[in-house]
């Protein structure tokens, strides 16, 4: 294994609501929850200036989890409920986002991906990030890890 450096950022303050509407117990009501995200990043060099990864360049990602996020109604596509959630959406009552799938651990997965496609496309394979964890609050939270296969190293 070669030596790495790492940091992480953590994002906070995404009051929004979901259903797993497939779960037999009280999960498949609406429910919400102020989601938080912390991310790892890996890199075997340092920038110019000595980071993994300069924090203050990832105001795109943050606004990627606010317009996702941030007061926002979270719906999956395979719901049978949908065309409820459209309408109500067309009408102003809530702020939907269709997903293929409204749970942590698969909200990890797609900030993951979100932050190694910026990654990748401002560092060219220098940085990547290798952890996610997608928490609901303090009790509970997903985590979705893996080094992306451009990753140098």
């Amino acid at each position: 294994m070669t030596a790495a450096y790492s940091c992480s950022k953590s994002f906070s303050g995404y009051p929004c609501t979901h259903r797993q509407w497939q779960h037999p117990g009280h999960c498949r009501f609406v429910h919400g929850y102020s989601r938080s995200f912390t991310l790892w990043f890996q890199a075997h060099q340092l920038d110019s200036c000595g980071f993994v990864v300069d924090f203050s360049s990832l105001k795109e990602l943050e606004a990627q989890l606010a317009a996702q996020f941030d007061h926002t109604f979270l719906a999956s596509a395979d719901d049978p409920l949908l065309g409820t959630w459209r309408e109500l959406h067309a009408q102003g009552a809530l702020d939907l986002r269709v997903m293929d799938n409204v749970g942590m651990e698969a909200s990890a997965a797609l900030v993951w991906n979100w932050a190694n496609t910026l990654l990748h496309a401002r560092e060219g394979g220098r940085a990547c990030c290798w952890r996610v964890e997608a928490r609901e609050n303090d009790k509970n939270a997903a985590c979705y890890a893996a080094l992306p296969s451009w990753f140098e190293g």
